[in-house]
């Protein structure tokens, strides 16, 4: 990186103030600061490069004067353990304990450090007990720190242009724009930043919340400059192009950086079908967005800054339908639904909000699903179960077409208990009609989906709720709504074995509740993901769980009912919300 070596000598010129605001030397007096400045050695560090490795005996503590750097594990050196931004140390702590360097450090970007060595660091430790105490105090601030999610508090983001074709200038407007909305943020092209040291990059960075450079589409110097400075690089595409590489791939962005790697399409109107697989195969494991229009680049923007609002739907057959009642009182209150994941009923419910349906095509197009027609009444021999199942997949194929998971325009995942493992499955691409069959197979009730030798049947059986599986992919609020809580199985009568059938006839014409072989089949294939739903409920920001406890679970007729309930309950809850927790939920705030 060229440019005016003054701008970094600026950064040089004032050790005394340096030392004043860094964590360890806070508080102590000038002369002290002056004897401790003296000392000093500057350091440039560019990205990428190693400060130290993990076994090392520690001879010095840095300070990060500008840039930025990462601390990684030593059992597993590709693992991102936390950033070291300007103005913090690193390397005192292995000072006090003599041990050796526990992680390696690198530089995630052009840095410029400060060093003090051992020496010199003994004797301030000797001379003045109060940084002593101030070492110990960052140590445990650390290790308070250690479990936090490296990604979630990502600033500087990259946009890497597939080709010249892309509309990345366009893409990166309207990200700045909704960025803003979140706080200061500012776009660097090469125009501007081309010729700049680490110190200018450091001005700006530090002026703003959020940054975004804009890459070239060829491997040039400043593209390489652009992927050394971001916290995540975004790889931009045209949906209906043909998939390439880019010219500066994942794998070349070098071993110190930490920047995360999403895909970004852009469509140019309607969802292209197909785009998601063709470019994701070149990005095997990073996340994607679909881009359409300024709604969907808000949507973004939330999920980057880790602001984003992930809805978790649980199963619980007929009682589902209050989820339509919640996600409209969501809708109305504000609430933006970024991430959608369900198991079961929860799992078809939160396709038709993860397709971007309105509250009123929800409830036109499941109710012609499921009330107007009974899904569970293709009855079979019951050899594997009591209904064929090809009503159920017809109708599901009806509603939801033959799109792809990955095409939806919402990040979305179903849950299915997978037979031949023993485990859940999630289900985040393929064909959403037959990942929603397999999450509501339940078991005796509904045939297994059958997929590459595996066996896979209702997602309650293992994981009814599953909040962890957001937690895992998402950083921000997570909302968790509960059908399935309330006593959904009770009886007024006392026996073992059945009676003659002339008696049992008695008892259902004066309505006793004996359940029948759908019910007891259905809250059996739930009962082992009772623990792992009480779990996915600690889990969540905001629990809902809708009174629900006169709706059974195959009353398909109860649908306005179980909607009404799911929305009053929604919007009370969303009435009593403190002001915090309606500043996370982006409530007057988006």
């Amino acid at each position: 990186m060229d440019g005016d070596p003054g701008e970094t000598l600026v950064l040089r010129g004032d050790p005394l103030a340096l030392l004043e605001t860094s964590p360890i030397f806070r508080g102590l007096d000038r002369d002290t600061l002056a004897a401790i400045a003296a000392e000093l050695e500057w350091l440039s560090l560019p990205g990428g490069a190693t400060l130290f490795d993990a076994g090392e005996a520690p001879d010095a503590m840095y300070l990060v004067i500008a840039g930025c750097l990462g601390a990684y594990a030593q059992a597993d050196p590709a693992r991102l353990l936390g950033r070291i931004p300007a103005g913090e140390t690193v390397g005192e702590m292995g000072l006090v304990s003599g041990h050796p360097r526990s992680a390696t450090v690198r530089a995630l970007r052009d840095s410029e450090l400060a060093r003090l060595p051992r020496e010199s660091f003994d004797r301030v430790i000797v001379s003045h007990p109060a940084a002593m105490l101030r070492v110990a105090q960052l140590v445990v601030e650390r290790l308070e720190a250690r479990d936090r999610r490296a990604g979630s508090g990502s600033r500087t983001y990259t946009l890497l242009p597939q080709s010249i074709e892309v509309d990345v200038g366009g893409f990166a407007a309207e990200l700045v724009a909704a960025l803003g909305r979140l706080g200061r943020a500012e776009l660097v092209w090469s125009v501007r930043g081309a010729d700049h040291t680490s110190a200018w990059f450091h001005r700006i960075e530090s002026a703003n919340d959020f940054v975004v450079y804009v890459a070239d589409p060829e491997p040039t110097p400043w593209s390489k400059l652009c992927v050394r400075q971001a916290d995540a690089v975004l790889f931009v595409a045209r949906a209906d192009a043909e998939a390439r590489p880019w010219p500066l791939r994942g794998a070349e962005l070098g071993p110190g950086s930490s920047a995360r790697a999403e895909l970004v399409l852009l469509h140019d109107g309607a969802l292209q079908p197909g785009a998601a697989a063709r470019w994701r195969s070149l990005l095997p494991g990073a996340p994607h967005h679909h881009v359409r229009d300024e709604a969907d680049v808000a949507r973004v923007a939330r999920l980057l800054t880790g602001r984003g609002v992930g809805l978790v739907l649980s199963g619980g057959g007929a009682r589902g339908f209050a989820h339509i009642g919640v996600v409209r009182a969501l809708r109305e209150s504000g609430v933006a639904i970024d991430l959608v994941g369900g198991t079961s009923m929860g799992a078809i419910m939160g396709a038709g909000v993860a397709a971007g349906w309105t509250t009123e095509e929800m409830v036109e197009r499941f109710h012609r699903t499921f009330v107007a027609t009974n899904p569970l009444s293709d009855y079979t021999l019951p050899i594997v179960s009591l209904v064929a199942g090809r009503k159920v997949s017809r109708l599901l194929r009806q509603e939801f077409g033959e799109i792809a998971i990955e095409d939806l325009p919402l990040p979305f995942y179903a849950v299915s208990a997978n037979l031949t493992t023993g485990h859940g499955s999630v289900h985040r691409d393929g064909e959403l009609w037959r990942w929603l069959r397999a999450s509501v197979a339940i078991p005796g009730v509904l045939p297994p989906v059958f997929h590459r030798g595996e066996v896979h049947v209702d997602g309650g059986a293992i994981n009814n709720m599953p909040v962890d599986v957001m937690r895992a992919q998402h950083p921000g609020v997570v909302i968790g709504v509960d059908v399935g809580s309330d006593a959904t199985f009770t009886s007024d009568i006392q026996d073992v074995d059945l009676p003659p059938l002339w008696k049992l006839l008695g008892w259902f014409r004066r309505h006793r509740q004996r359940p029948t072989i759908l019910q007891i089949l259905w809250r059996a294939g739930m009962v082992n993901s009772d623990a792992a739903t009480i779990a996915g409920r600690r889990l969540t920001d905001l629990l809902l769980q809708p009174p629900l406890a006169d709706v059974d679970l195959l009353n398909w007729r109860a649908f306005p009912r179980a909607i009404e309930a799911g929305y009053r309950h929604a919007r009370a809850q969303l009435a009593t919300l403190d002001a915090e927790a309606r500043v996370r939920l982006g409530l007057g705030g988006r």
